[in-house]
């Protein structure tokens, strides 16, 4: 039987699922049972906007530090911080545009466009924080004259404010990142994670950078900086955009999860075997969960539209991230369930 989007019966076209995916018309018991959608993205609001206020601060900071010394590890600081406050406002973005209601020309929702921007972000990092990052040491190397540097007193005093800045800020995402359940699969705090702990690295590699070249007099400690801190932003940048590409590219929900759901079809004793299952990822409490199940021969179609109904119920009240449910059904040929005799 070919495999199809509801469930239809032998005697009737009437699906057994509603329009949108659910177990019947009228309430789904398991809704009571989902994480608020609008606290948790309260509170993932308030991490980037701390992360947002500390990076807009402190790139200014940077800047006119960087600019007043001439230092190519504190300009690259500079652009690395540009780069993540721009990011935080494409997170922002994601947070308000993933949670408009499903539509006629989008019937799961707009959960994956928290992906799409969490990719914006990674190519954010790479483009002004890594690539500029890159030229400065470069630029330093190829244009150094032997001067001692003059204002890195200043400049290092803006990097240690920053140090603090940025750790707050890291704090404060790793607070909600043990606190809130569900918050390690959120891409817009686990780049902010990623943003801040790169930052305090890079601001780490910086004030070394300078340090060194202070003492030294050679512009090479800093030129290396500038290249530790775009390789670390270039790193950063790759993980995070894997990580956008596999959601929007269509993962299924984890192994595990899958495990469990074939287990608790196959256990329904109405079915003889679950000869498929698809599960795909729709957004972050969100998933779309299709089988394809062989019932035992005899049933009636009454009974089947029971069954089915009975099933996804059954499903999406142990797991409400399951919101889309949908049941292809056939009939084992006689003789062949796994309850007939031999």
């Amino acid at each position: 039987m070919k495999t199809s989007d509801v469930v239809r019966t032998p005697d009737t076209d009437k699906p057994c699922t509603n329009e949108h995916g659910t177990n019947e018309p009228g309430t789904n018991e398991a809704d009571t049972d989902k994480p608020d959608p609008k606290k948790s993205d309260g509170k993932t609001r308030v991490t980037i906007l701390v992360a947002l206020a500390a990076n807009i601060v402190i790139a200014v900071a940077k800047a006119v530090g960087g600019l007043i010394s001439g230092s190519p590890a504190l300009l690259s600081e500079a652009a690395h911080s540009v780069a993540d406050s721009v990011n935080e406002v494409f997170l922002l973005t994601a947070l308000h545009r993933s949670r408009r209601p499903a539509d006629r020309r989008h019937p799961f929702g707009y959960g994956k466009e928290r992906f799409f921007w969490s990719l914006l972000a990674a190519v954010g990092i790479f483009v002004m924080g890594g690539c500029f990052s890159f030229y400065q040491g470069y630029h330093a190397l190829v244009t150094d004259d032997g001067e001692s540097p003059s204002g890195y007193t200043a400049g290092l005093i803006v990097l240690g404010v920053a140090l603090v800045a940025e750790g707050t800020s890291l704090l404060r995402a790793l607070h909600q990142l043990r606190k809130q359940k569900g918050s390690a699969k959120d891409p817009a705090v686990r780049t902010v994670v990623a943003e801040d702990a790169t930052a305090v690295l890079g601001v780490l590699l910086a004030m070394t950078g300078m340090a060194l070249h202070l003492v030294t007099g050679e512009v090479a400690w800093e030129a290396g900086a500038s290249f530790g801190i775009g390789l670390l932003l270039v790193y950063v940048a790759y993980r995070l955009g894997a990580e956008a590409r596999v959601q929007l590219v269509g993962e299924s929900v984890d192994p595990e999860l899958r495990g469990r759901i074939a287990s608790l079809l196959d256990a329904q004793p109405e079915i003889d075997n679950v000869a498929h299952l698809l599960t795909m990822r729709l957004g972050m409490d969100s998933a779309l969960i299709a089988a394809r199940i062989d019932l035992v021969p005899g049933l009636d179609s009454e009974e089947i539209e029971l069954i089915c109904v009975r099933i996804k119920r059954s499903v999406a009240g142990t797991w409400p991230e399951a919101d889309h449910v949908f049941l292809d059904i056939t009939e084992a040929p006689p003789g062949t369930s796994r309850t007939s005799g031999p």
